[in-house]
């Protein structure tokens, strides 16, 4: 394959990686916080290594997220087998309704709310990080904070591993360009009412170097 371009959050994550990779051909860029951000800045680096007559091979989102709270541990790692958006919809008096059941024509939506990973470049991660976590990784514009909130998302997604800000976006760019992608992501902390106490930064982002390794 071709070189990979691993787009991060924010800079710390980004020199986490760096860290522990061996193949000194793959970027790793740091690309903004939300979905919004990481989809707009991964297009224009494709589109920037594509004129270059150097494009990619894969596009991986990697990073520190909340993990759901019994289906993985704090710095565990986790791999994304699809990326949800996860707060992409409409609320009713009946709960949340995702935007895919509201009616639209499927090309309004960029395809779906849900992308799923590469299944080579999974299997490839998987073999290399067999201790993994592997499941849906949600991605939401608003870190939940709440029981409320954690239980609604448990009931929409009983599947879901982990929540993070910016998987969908880079899947969106990946997609569009057609290049096979997979989220990776190291917790932090449990997902549910906030507490930065409880947070454990420093072995995320030591976990995400180790799992850098596996981009080789």
């Amino acid at each position: 394959m071709t070189a990979l371009l691993v787009v991060t959050a924010v800079p710390a994550e980004a020199e986490a990686i760096r860290a522990g990779l061996a193949d000194q051909t793959t970027t790793v860029l740091p690309v903004g916080v939300g979905p919004a951000v990481a989809a707009a800045t991964t297009t224009r680096l494709l589109v920037l290594a594509e004129a270059a007559g150097r494009p990619y091979g894969g596009v991986v989102s990697a990073g520190v997220a909340g993990g759901f709270a019994g289906r993985v541990e704090v710095g565990a790692t986790v791999l994304g087998t699809v990326s949800v958006a996860a707060d992409l919809g409409a609320e009713s008096p009946a709960g949340f309704i995702p935007v895919d059941e509201l009616g639209m024509p499927p090309e309004w939506l960029g395809g779906s709310t849900a992308l799923a990973a590469d299944p080579g470049l999974l299997a490839r991660l998987r073999a290399a990080l067999p201790a993994a976590t592997v499941g849906p990784v949600l991605t939401v514009s608003t870190v939940t904070g709440t029981a409320a909130s954690t239980d609604a998302l448990r009931r929409r997604h009983p599947d879901a591993v982990a929540e993070a800000m910016e998987g969908y976006g880079v899947a969106v760019a990946a997609a569009q360009a057609g290049l096979p992608f997979v989220e990776l992501r190291t917790v932090s902390n449990p997902i549910g009412p906030r507490d930065r106490d409880a947070w454990r930064m420093r072995e995320a982002l030591a976990a995400l170097t180790t799992a850098a390794a596996a981009l080789a």
